[in-house]
């Protein structure tokens, strides 16, 4: 089959490009459209892609762009991008139209009915809640009925199923496939746990105001000062939002927080990761973390909020500390335990490890993904479309 994967901002580059690759190995033609970019930051492991969105950007170099400032340019040049889009897809017919992100919701389902009579729709609903919650009113503007105009949605979680049942979409439209293993750049055991006598606390990722960093500062300040003594915390990623409020948290506990706001490339990560003692995500919103899926592999306690993806994924006690989102107590006595007992948190570590193993390969979920393609094709020929 040939299938055109869309993720117009590139928001989830890792997994459109495990995902395209897998069903390349299947023997699908992929192209995968997303944003144009200098050549210096394009992602070489798309494969076969078509970059096309907002190139006219591309062409001023926004790298050091302030973000709220490239985010109003993307939006303004969002119907052209769509229009170009659609302009080249009644071009080269492909066979599935696969969204991963709408940006724009109430525009681009303008377009809907245009790419349908190419192809059918499918969606991949990363977050039910869109965007989680933390977009401006022009995004969220038919965010949640616009997911009832596509012939399939994917989701990951059964949380996200009911979620998205609740919003009108149809039970037989949503198909859940699993979310897989992000991170394989060799064995996760290579990577030796440098020297500390400090346990070291990482959260990792994009950061966003939903990932709750605030609340992880809040939490470490107060752990006891002899439990304090022996953590350090790591807040490590790009940030999406003012890291003000975050430094002035910080203020008074700079010998054992450390803020390291900058994008990590892949190979780093792995290495951050591998070196952590506990992985915390005290997430306000999410369905699945890419983070946690980049993570499982790595063998490292959790620490995580009771929501979607940590809720089915993890069992509380035996691979981590699930808490209520927002708890900032919980999150403090869940620091404060696997801060004290080292053996609960070598055992913690192993059953994440088992439970990362044991996750489906991306052979399985494009298989499943092919699957869905098919089904779709077949209903448009028995209904003549």
């Amino acid at each position: 089959m040939k299938i055109a994967l869309v993720d117009p901002s590139l928001f989830t580059i890792p997994y459109d490009a495990k995902l395209a690759s897998a069903l390349r190995d299947l023997g699908h033609d992929v192209t995968v459209y997303g944003e144009a970019r200098a050549p210096a930051e394009a992602p070489s492991e798309l494969g076969q892609s078509r970059l096309l969105f907002y190139s006219e950007l591309a062409r001023l170099g926004t790298r050091h762009w302030p973000h709220a400032a490239l985010r109003i340019a993307k939006g303004a040049l969002h119907w052209r991008a769509m229009r170009r889009f659609a302009d080249e897809l009644r071009m080269t017919r492909p066979d599935v139209v696969h969204f991963q992100w709408l940006p724009l919701p109430a525009l681009d389902r303008l377009f809907l009915a245009t790419l349908r009579r190419v192809a059918p729709l499918v969606l991949t609903a990363h977050d039910s809640r869109p965007f989680n919650a933390a977009a401006s009113r022009l995004q969220m503007l038919g965010a949640t009925s616009v997911l009832r105009e596509f012939d399939s949605v994917i989701v990951h979680t059964e949380e996200a199923r009911d979620r998205l049942i609740a919003y009108g979409v149809g039970p037989d439209r949503l198909v859940r496939i699993p979310h897989g293993l992000l991170h394989d750049s060799g064995p996760a055991a290579t990577v030796e746990r440098l020297p500390s006598d400090r346990v070291r606390f990482l959260l990792f990722g994009k950061l966003k105001p939903y990932k709750g960093a605030d609340l992880l500062l809040e939490a470490f300040r107060r752990l006891p000062p002899a439990l304090r003594e022996r953590a350090e915390i790591l807040i490590i990623g790009k940030p999406y939002m003012d890291v003000a409020p975050l430094r002035r948290a910080a203020v008074g506990l700079e010998h054992s927080v450390r803020l390291d706001l900058r994008f990590v490339p892949d190979e780093e990560m792995g290495e951050l990761l591998a070196r952590a003692d506990v992985l915390v995500f005290p997430y306000r919103e999410i369905d699945m973390s890419g983070v946690l899926m980049a993570a499982l592999r790595y063998g490292r306690p959790i620490i995580a909020s009771r929501i979607g993806g940590f809720a089915e994924l993890l069992t509380h006690g035996r691979h981590g500390v699930l808490v209520p989102p927002g708890d900032v107590g919980a999150l403090a006595a869940a620091m404060a335990r696997l801060c004290a007992d080292g053996q609960e948190r070598a055992a913690m570590g192993a059953a994440v490890a088992d439970l990362g193993a044991a996750i489906p390969g991306w052979e399985e979920i494009a298989g499943r993904t092919g699957n869905l393609y098919r089904s779709l094709l077949d209903q448009n020929q028995r209904s003549g479309t």
